[in-house]
């Protein structure tokens, strides 16, 4: 508390009468202040005017917020092109050797093809490789489906490939070459060896749609012949796909070579006739080239005037290089022999579903008369469905001779008048 001086001290112990009038007078003052502020008639207060911004409030603060963001814009901007700068003249990202560039899942692929497209990058700095460029171009190579080139920092490239996969040989002119399921064409792989049948009737110059059209059949002709679980693709050295109303595969055991006509449809239960019958029809006929199984009721046996195709002769290192890939050498033969044997109508008899096949029931014995005789041999024999084993020198016809029924359809691939004999 303050202390009060001597002055003050003595004015309060003797102050004059006026001075005493005065402070009554100050308090009758106050009195009357405070009696008015009970006054039930208030006045209203005078406002206190102040000072205002030209701006409200809350555009100031949107205007700060905008300068602060303009300015950290600006910073940032400056430290991007200064780390830009950087980038592009630091020797830490340049691509200095083809050790840098790291390639996955290469089988088929080699790293030299690989090499021919990312060479041109090898000092370049990692950050101006276009990489959608270097994708498109990987994905040319015949054996890439599917590429992705992936940046690492500092200075290293990753490269993925998905080859395509391979379905068949392909007999190309002088070449032989894999195709897959698409069409595509690929070199053979130096290492690796595949179980494939040999596609012949395709052509390096056509368009890939064509060629895509055509192992459409083939994919379908496979699928089928192992689908009942018989694997039967596995006994397929060639497929002819030149006429896709006439599918045509080779099929090559001890015995020989077939060349057997399964038409457009129904490859899996044809070609089960095929092989049901194979023993019985080679039983009675001398030699079969070709089977004819596009007709219903009845199949023709040797019914070409030529064997498969001709091809062109392959060289002796493209027929090495085949071997070596998985071609089985009797595809590799370029034939184009002349018919040595008649071609005849076997009979069939449809089972209780178009699917199953059954020869027809065997005739009783029938002796001909004396006075007639065979277009094939100089003495009367008896005509019957299975007869003696033939002579090797000369060609016998065993059937009856006998009108063949009507086709469905013409054969193109037999002689007038043979059908009739």
């Amino acid at each position: 508390m303050a202390r009060r001086g001597g002055s003050a001290i003595q004015e309060e112990l003797y102050s004059t009468p006026d001075e005493t009038a005065r402070e009554e007078l100050d308090d009758a003052r106050l009195l009357d202040l405070d009696a008015e502020k009970e006054s039930p008639f208030l006045r209203a207060q005078k406002r206190v005017s102040v000072r205002r911004s030209p701006l409200p409030k809350k555009t100031a603060t949107r205007l700060l917020w905008v300068a602060l963001a303009i300015v950290v814009f600006a910073i940032c901007s400056v430290a991007a092109a200064a780390f830009y700068h950087y980038e592009e003249h630091s020797w830490r990202f340049r691509l200095d050797s083809s050790d840098n560039i790291e390639m996955a899942e290469l089988n088929n692929v080699t790293r030299s093809q690989i090499m021919e497209v990312m060479g041109g990058d090898i000092g370049r700095n990692v950050f101006f490789i276009p990489l959608d460029k270097r994708q498109k171009q990987l994905e040319q190579i015949p054996w890439v489906e599917s590429a992705s080139v992936m940046r690492f920092a500092p200075n290293r490239i990753r490269i993925q490939i998905h080859e395509r996969t391979p379905v068949a040989f392909a007999r190309v002119g002088s070449k032989v070459m894999l195709i897959d399921a698409g069409g595509v064409l690929m070199e053979l792989p130096g290492k690796r060896k595949f179980s494939f049948p040999v596609v012949v009737g395709i052509s390096g110059v056509e368009p890939l749609s064509t060629r895509a059209a055509s192992m459409k059949i083939y994919n379908e002709l496979i699928r089928q012949l192992d689908s009942s679980g018989g694997h039967y693709s596995q006994d397929l050295s060639e497929v002819d796909l030149s006429d896709p109303e006439d599918v045509k595969v080779l099929t090559s055991d001890p015995e020989g070579e077939v060349l057997v006509h399964l038409g457009s449809s129904n490859y899996l239960d044809r070609f089960k006739i095929y092989v049901a019958h194979l023993r019985e029809w080679r039983q009675q006929f001398e030699k079969i080239d070709s089977v004819d199984l596009r007709y219903d009721q009845q199949i023709i046996v040797n019914p070409d005037l030529h064997g498969p195709a001709h091809q062109p002769a392959l060289s002796a290192s493209v027929a090495k290089s085949a071997i070596a890939a998985g071609v089985k050498p009797s595809a590799l033969i370029s034939r184009e022999r002349p018919r040595s044997n008649p071609a005849h109508i076997v009979p069939l008899k449809q089972a209780t579903t178009r699917s199953a096949w059954r020869p027809a029931p065997k005739e009783k014995r029938k002796v001909a008369p004396a006075s007639a005789k065979s277009r094939w041999h100089k003495h009367p024999v008896a005509t019957r469905r299975v007869a003696a084993k033939p002579s090797p020198n000369r060609t016998a016809l065993l059937n009856k001779p006998q009108t063949a029924p009507a086709l469905r359809k013409p054969s193109p691939a037999i002689l007038k008048g043979e059908g009739t004999q």
